[in-house]
């Protein structure tokens, strides 16, 4: 594995990602997947890149569970070459954005608990990317409850956030609360040291973390908005973004036009022209935050073809494979559930 010691090898490393990039699934790999059942699926995926995966798993799991298992296996050993690859500060700012996949974990564990999942199906869903260890991710898989999850996280990055945020999930029931503060925990970490700087590669990080933080905001605003839940917005806004104050996205929060104006607006509107025009389409609060990943996407790669020997291309295939994986299991299991076409399609997110 390479350290951050050294120097940053930007050219070499961004070389290997666009060889990465070019073999995601593209629309016709969708439209394919769309008619598959899901031992199907994982046939087809061991023609893929996912070969050796598939092939590793297959005597062990079969249909969805060999695709789940498949996926976050490859997942994982994608993000563990880009370390591999990196050096100096390019080793850094990787390894800091990978902690987000801690956060996932943090927030799959919450949610089984809450819909009083299985442990085994929690570890199903965990993406061993981040920095937490397996031996601990498979202790709070088998915490009891929510409070002991955040009893767990004590000490970590997560801890604070979460403790301040129990008294809210306790009189709510509602998980918002505590999800929103895994996500406020996580960004605020990982802007912080790095905002001053007049170094250009670390000033295209901050860039694209400021987008994430931008939209990020918007969705956690409007789920709190639309849960009807006694909380303001603005106690669980994440610092660091460049389109709002708190105070600012509170009032919008109620006000989806208005919010998407605001967007348009900003520095990212010019780039974001289709994506916008979807979320004005989009009628219900999943397809409005299918939109939001699409345009966070648009804006990752507009990042990445402006300012190729960066950080940013790395990022942005971070995002691209996890939205892959996250569509292959999305086709995955409503092909399982008897979804109709048309209905798995709706919760696909591609550019």
């Amino acid at each position: 594995m390479s350290t951050a010691d050294g120097t940053s090898n930007y050219e070499y490393v961004n070389a290997r990602v666009r060889a990465r990039r070019a073999a995601l699934f593209d629309d016709e790999d969708y439209r394919k997947l769309l008619r598959m059942g899901p031992g199907e699926i994982a046939r087809y995926m061991e023609e893929t890149e996912y070969e050796s995966e598939v092939n590793a798993l297959g005597a062990r799991y079969d249909g969805v569970d060999l695709v789940e298992y498949a996926l976050n296996r490859n997942l994982a050993k994608h993000f563990d070459d880009l370390l591999d690859w990196s050096g100096g500060k390019l080793y850094t700012l990787i390894a800091r954005y990978l902690r987000k996949f801690d956060a996932w974990n943090v927030k799959t564990v919450l949610r089984g608990i809450y819909a009083d999942a299985d442990s085994q199906s929690v570890r199903d869903d965990l993406i061993h990317a981040g920095e937490f260890e397996r031996s601990f991710l498979d202790r709070l898989a088998d915490a009891g409850a929510i409070e002991d999850v955040v009893e767990m996280l004590h000490g970590t990055i997560f801890g604070d956030h979460l403790e301040a945020a129990y008294e809210d999930y306790d009189s709510t029931g509602l998980l918002i609360p505590l999800e929103n503060a895994v996500d406020r925990a996580y960004y605020e970490g990982l802007m912080e040291g790095v905002t001053e700087t007049e170094n250009r590669a670390t000033q295209l990080y901050v860039e694209f973390l400021q987008a994430e933080i931008d939209f990020r905001n918007i969705r956690n605003a409007l789920r709190i908005s639309r849960s009807g839940a006694d909380i303001d917005p603005s106690e669980y806004f994440i610092s660091g973004g460049r389109l709002f104050k708190a105070t600012e996205l509170s009032q919008l929060a109620g006000n989806t036009d208005e919010l998407i104006s605001r967007v348009r607006e900003s520095t990212y509107g010019s780039d974001l022209d289709e994506a916008l025009d979807e979320l004005e389409r989009a009628d219900s609060l999943i397809g409005f935050e299918h939109a939001l990943d699409a345009a966070l996407l648009e804006y990752s790669d507009h990042l990445s073809h402006v300012f190729p020997l960066s950080v940013c291309p790395v990022l942005a295939y971070i995002l691209a494979k996890q939205k892959e994986v996250d569509n292959i299991r999305a086709i995955a299991r409503g092909r399982e559930a008897g979804l109709s076409e048309d209905e798995i399609e709706d919760e696909l997110v591609i550019l």
